[in-house]
């Protein structure tokens, strides 16, 4: 059963993988290329390869893929190609396939909704990779390679190649067009932030009141949430007290804020956003005793 469930797990992540390369190469065909933006990344290098030689981007990506899957296998080992092998074929291939099949198709002329919705589609499409565990390769491997080795933050040296990605393109770019780049980086930036954070985050509450057993029994039974009692003291009066801690759900927070006020109206509260939790009852089955 165990076996199966692992299969099962790794088909549900190949899946997610090839759906969101899939997704990025429909992006970049339906929003990016037509509209001619520049983007970061090994699509903003294709891009520029593609200007100066007429080398095909679907074409360079895979070879320039391939490259980096090796530069990784050599130096961040072979669990890290293998998590990496799938987006590098996917991509390009997809891409050259929404080439053949869609040809000069055009959804929309204006250059804003095509920076809109590339950002939103290469976010999208990034997230649900990176959420599956895995990498799109390309251009996400050197930055990898320097924090391995060199300890340079990863985010750092994104935005650097990235950066300079976009000023090799703006040499045979109207202004205007390096700006719209600069905007679609930094809303599939956005995007990809909040979908890394999407169904993952949790509320924190801190209660100080002289009716903890009260309030704690209620979270237990009322609510079936956990409860941490920890020892503090009053910083006025100097007087022992407990701190009742517990992670609820974002929706059930007005209830527990009924329950703990209608016990102590005087009961002091610290509400808190925390971006990810993991252990029993969240991350992993309860167990009741």
């Amino acid at each position: 059963m165990n076996q199966r469930s692992a299969l099962l797990q790794a088909a549900g992540t190949l899946l997610l993988v090839i759906f969101g390369n899939v997704l990025y190469a429909l992006a970049v065909k339906l929003f990016l290329l037509p509209a001619g933006l520049v983007t970061g990344g090994t699509t903003g290098i294709a891009l520029a390869i593609n200007h100066i030689g007429g080398v095909p981007i679907s074409m360079f990506v895979l070879a320039f893929n391939i490259l980096m899957l090796a530069a990784g296998f050599v130096l961040l080992g072979k669990q890290f190609a293998l998590t990496t092998i799938v987006s590098t074929f996917t991509y390009p291939l997809a891409l050259e396939f929404f080439d053949r099949i869609l040809g000069e198709l055009v959804i929309t002329k204006d250059i804003l909704l095509c920076t809109l919705f590339s950002g939103l589609g290469i976010g999208l499409a990034l997230g649900i990779v990176i959420r599956a565990g895995a990498s799109t390769g390309g251009m996400d491997i050197p930055p990898l390679v320097l924090n391995k080795y060199f300890k340079i933050p990863v985010s750092v040296s994104l935005y650097v190649f990235d950066f300079c990605i976009l000023l090799a393109q703006s040499f045979y770019n109207p202004p205007e067009k390096v700006l719209y780049g600069v905007l679609l980086v930094m809303v599939y930036t956005i995007v990809l932030d909040k979908l890394m954070l999407m169904g993952a985050t949790k509320t924190e509450v801190k209660i100080i009141s002289h009716k903890s057993e009260e309030i704690r029994e209620a979270i237990l039974h009322q609510l079936d949430r956990g409860v941490t009692i920890l020892s503090g003291e009053s910083g006025y009066l100097r007087q022992d007290t407990h701190v009742l801690l517990s992670v609820i759900s974002n929706r059930e927070l007005p209830r527990v804020e009924k329950i703990i006020h209608k016990i102590d109206p005087e009961s002091f509260m610290v509400v808190g956003r925390v971006s990810e939790v993991r252990g029993r009852g969240f991350s992993m089955s309860k167990k009741y005793r």
